[in-house]
């Protein structure tokens, strides 16, 4: 019989945070939360500034005014065609597919991925496509943060490669969501962080975004090209909890957890077709996102900007409106957006936060019609309900739906967290949402060996 092997020893955080390389490490992502927030300001802003070139700068000079209905269609074919050939032929297929949700772990992307995951991440955000910004600025973050370690000290050992890494994908998306702290745990929960590891990693981590929310607020005071960060400047009052909204928050939450299946299921479903060819494959789903948005303008006289894009920038003036939308386009908007955000994760490159946020707000102003609910209370359940189903983060999705509604969050938080839990419960006893038998794994699945991490790597 072999010998038992011997369990690892056991760390005490209490004496490794007491110690000098500790002590340097905090100094380290003091320092490096400047230059790698300062980096993801600058994406941010290249993004931005490409959208209102291509979108309102350029039809305004070659048609002389606002952009027609069709005006997206060759847009998101160039999308999906340069997008596909960033992960064909670059290093790191473009970085995780988001089809699987928010994923992090596998270890930081190493030099030659980041060029990649930085292309990928700029056309499929600044020519349309449903996707948020926060998976490909955290791969860039953690990215940094290693090649930073590798630079001051290329045989550093792992424990000190993860701290670097995961401050750096603090600063990286430091004011994106409206909070450095709700960044923060959004990275922790998804990565399964917990007991000696969060002691040692939150505490760099947070040193790192709040010097990246402090340069993110310098540069914007210094540029004026914007904040990035999310906010809603009109929050509908909220009301107290009643039997009723408790009662609608466990239909939101059934609601959106089907609603998050059907996305996904479109998506997987998707996925080995895209395989086969991903660049003819990837174009022909960007023509179909932009024939989506054309319809809706067509249809609904609204502008197709709301279809396209993560949704961050839209949010706010759907919930100042809200008003001002029929039921019936708001059906119409969250079918169009659920199909093109499908559509986007099965092929395309960044994250999932955004636009499940949009279509959770979307949700909950179609159902604020119902009897005995409020408009503040039905997004947030929309907003908590949507998160939870496609990020499976269900304290995530609860702090993402109430702090967006300031303090009118808090009286909302009840039926939030309801809604967060039906549809967290339900979306985990779904069968998973890929028909036929399971595809060979693809370069960029989980398991696959572009997702190990290399030999010695947390």
């Amino acid at each position: 019989m072999s010998e038992p092997a011997a369990s690892p020893p056991s760390i005490d955080p209490t004496v490794v945070i007491r110690s000098r390389p500790y002590i340097a490490a905090l100094v380290l992502a003091a320092v490096l939360g400047v230059p790698i927030s300062v980096i993801a300001y600058g994406f941010l802003a290249l993004v931005a500034a490409v959208q209102r070139f291509v979108f309102v700068g350029l039809p305004s000079q070659v048609l002389g005014g606002s952009a027609p209905a069709w005006w997206p269609v060759p847009w998101l074919v160039l999308c999906g065609l340069l997008t596909a050939l960033t992960i064909r032929y670059l290093p790191g297929t473009g970085g995780h597919s988001p089809a699987f949700g928010f994923k992090t772990g596998g270890g930081p992307p190493s030099s030659r991925e980041l060029v990649g995951i930085v292309l990928a991440a700029l056309t499929t955000l600044s020519l349309g496509a449903v996707l948020g910004p926060e998976g490909p600025l955290i791969a860039i973050g953690g990215g940094l943060g290693a090649l930073a370690v590798h630079l001051v000290k290329k045989d550093a050992p792992p424990m000190a490669l993860t701290i670097m890494a995961s401050a750096g994908s603090f600063a990286a998306i430091s004011t994106l969501l409206g909070s450095p702290v709700l960044g923060a745990f959004l990275i922790m929960e998804a990565a399964g962080i917990g007991g000696m590891t969060l002691s040692l990693v939150a505490l760099p981590g947070l040193i790192a975004s709040g010097v990246g929310a402090l340069v993110f607020v310098g540069l914007d005071g210094w540029t004026g090209l914007g904040s990035f960060s999310l906010a809603l400047p009109a929050v509908p009052p909220a009301v107290p909890p009643t039997l009723a909204t408790m009662g609608w928050a466990v239909i939101m939450g059934a609601a959106g957890a089907l609603l998050g299946w059907l996305i996904r299921w479109v998506a997987l479903s998707l996925r080995p077709v895209v395989h086969l060819n991903r660049v003819l494959v990837t174009s022909a789903l960007g023509l179909l996102v932009g024939l989506t948005a054309m319809a809706y303008q067509l249809i609904s006289a609204h502008s197709f900007t709301q279809v396209l894009f993560s949704g961050q920038d839209a949010l706010p003036e759907l919930v100042a409106d809200a008003a001002d939308y029929p039921l019936a386009v708001l059906v119409l908007l969250i079918s169009c957006k659920t199909l093109v955000y499908g559509l986007s994760l099965s092929a395309f490159r960044g994250g999932p936060v955004f636009p499940s946020m949009f279509i959770g707000a979307a949700l909950g102003i179609a159902a604020n019609g119902l009897p005995g609910m409020n408009l503040a209370a039905a997004i947030g359940m929309g907003i908590g309900a949507m998160c939870a189903a496609m990020l499976r983060l269900p304290l995530t999705s609860t702090l993402l739906a109430t702090l967006l509604l300031g303090v009118d969050g808090v009286a909302v938080t009840p039926q939030v967290v309801v809604a967060v839990a039906v549809s967290f419960v339900i979306i985990n006893v779904l069968p998973v949402p890929v028909p036929g038998p399971r595809a060979p794994a693809a370069p960029d699945d989980p398991g696959s060996v572009q997702d190990r991490a290399p030999e010695g790597r947390p």
